[in-house]
Parts: structure tokens; C-alpha cells; sequence
């Protein structure tokens, strides 16, 4: 077994943020977590990368508890789970190719680091990195520089960079245009099917889970109330998931530039109320 989640929990005050996930993986997948804002989806993959504490509960990938993990171990285990974030976390001042090498900071010393001195081999790879995402030519400029969607494309590079087991990404869509959020899907998709490494990845929308995931996990008010494949993601599962009434329209969560085409306003103003972060 791979990843087994069992019974994990997190109680802030008097509200249970998760309640009781309990799922497992038994080889790498990429996996997409739906459901409406406060479901308990950050919550969760930031208590797997250990940026929150559990109150309860295992998370064992690959035979080791990481919710246990303390000190070195649990350092060493943020960087084989590396994070991506809906608002990029890059340093916007610093050009690319340092916001990438920055996902080496792990292995090198805090002075290495202050004056940027990085290995050649280090250099190299994250430009090897960031051509295979196919923005190695903005390697020298500043990170501000770059539009919204290359910005998602360095940090995917710098997680990259970590060499890691896992890679969670929080909404990595949320702020680009569809066009850009479809090259971003399909950089996280590649990296699953090329490297083997297992992606869990936030999402919105349900035609973006369905394209690019091999397992849809839905969650609502911090319970897990679907798991299954993307072919078993009805409309009528997509329902008890966002707790929506027969008025829901799965045009109104869509992605795709087809769909925003030719979408009504109304759907996305129902969308944006049900579902918004």
C-alpha cells in the first residue's frame, strides 16, 4: 500500500475542519479532491504536508506514519511532499531560475542560500526543468515579469526541483484563465504519467477532475461522502457533494474554453456562490 489515510481529523475550537478521512492508494495516481469552499480540501493536504498538525488520526505513505513525524524526519518529509499553491508562493523580485532552485533549500546551507550560491549541476537541472515545461526562456527574468499561468509553471518547476514522492497542489487553477489552467493540468498530468510520482491536486471544477484524474474524492463539511472513478461522477453525485439543490448546472463549474463560450451568466454567478474560495 502506498498512501493509507485513516481516521484522520482536524478540530479547530469547536469546528471539525475533517472528520475522519479514511482512504487508500495503492500505487501512484493522480487524484483530484472536489467540493464547496470550506470542505475541508486545504485543510487536509496541508496536514499532509505537515504545515498543519492533525488532531487525530495515520497518514502512512510507503510504511511510515508522516503524521508522527517530528524534527529532521518531518522537515525531510516536507520536502518529498511538495506543496503548490493557488497564489504561486514565488518571490517576485528574484528571477525564475532562483525562485526554482529555491526548492533545494533543504540540501544547501542558510548562507548558500542568502547569497544564491547554488551548485552548476543544480543550475542546469532546473533550467532542464523548466524547459520541459516549456518556459525555459523566461529563466532570466524576474519572477513578476511572467503572466499568471507561467508563474503556476515555475512553481510546479520548483517543486520539481524537490525531486519529490508527492506533489499536492491546492487550487492550482483557481486564479488562471482557461487556457493557461489547461496548460498547467496538462504539465501535472505529464509529470504523473512520465515520473510515476502520485499528484493530489484541489480542485473546482467537476470537467476538470473528470478529464485529468484517474480518482475523483469528494468532500463535504469535512467528511469524505464520495470516492470513486471520474465515469462515476454523475451529476447526481456532484449534487450531494456541493449539498446543491436540482438547480445545479455542471456547466456552471466548467473550465473548459467551450464551455465559458458559450456558458449563460447565470450559471456562473450560481457557481461562483456555491463554490467560490
Amino acid at each position: 500500500m502506498l498512501l493509507s489515510v485513516e481516521g484522520v481529523t482536524k478540530i479547530f475550537g469547536r469546528n471539525v475542519a475533517v472528520d475522519k478521512a479514511t482512504f487508500a492508494v495503492e500505487r501512484p495516481a493522480m487524484i483530484g479532491i472536489i467540493g464547496r469552499s470550506g470542505a475541508g480540501k486545504s485543510t487536509f493536504l496541508r496536514m499532509m504536508n505537515r504545515m498543519t498538525d492533525a488532531s487525530a488520526g495515520r497518514l502512512v505513505f510507503d510504511g511510515r506514519d508522516v503524521l508522527a513525524l517530528k524534527g529532521a524526519e518531518k522537515r525531510a518529509w516536507q520536502s518529498q511532499c511538495a506543496m503548490i499553491f493557488q497564489q504561486f508562493n514565488l518571490v517576485p523580485r528574484l528571477d525564475v531560475v532562483s525562485n526554482v532552485l529555491h526548492g533545494t533549500l533543504n540540501r544547501h546551507s542558510t548562507l548558500a542560500t542568502l547569497f544564491n550560491l547554488f551548485p552548476r549541476s543544480d543550475v542546469h537541472r532546473a533550467i532542464d526543468i523548466l524547459d520541459r515545461l516549456g518556459i525555459a526562456e523566461q529563466a532570466p527574468k524576474r519572477a513578476e515579469a511572467l503572466s499568471g499561468g507561467q508563474q503556476q509553471r515555475v512553481a510546479i518547476a520548483r517543486a520539481l526541483m524537490q525531486d519529490p514522492h508527492v506533489i499536492l497542489a491546492d487550487e492550482p487553477i483557481a486564479s488562471l484563465d482557461p487556457m493557461n489552467a489547461q496548460i498547467v493540468m496538462d504539465a501535472l498530468r505529464r509529470i504523473h504519467e512520465e515520473d510515476g510520482r502520485t499528484v493530489i491536486a484541489n480542485l473546482h471544477t467537476l470537467d476538470t477532475a473528470r478529464r485529468y484524474c484517474d480518482r475523483v474524492i469528494g468532500m463535504r463539511d469535512g467528511r469524505i461522502v464520495f470516492d470513486g472513478t471520474p465515469e462515476q461522477l454523475t451529476t447526481g453525485a456532484a449534487r450531494d457533494i456541493y449539498g446543491a439543490d436540482a438547480g445545479f448546472s455542471e456547466s456552471a463549474t466548467s473550465t473548459s474554453i467551450e464551455a465559458l463560450e458559450t456558458g449563460a451568466d447565470a450559471d456562473a454567478a450560481y457557481a461562483s456562490a456555491l463554490m467560490g474560495d
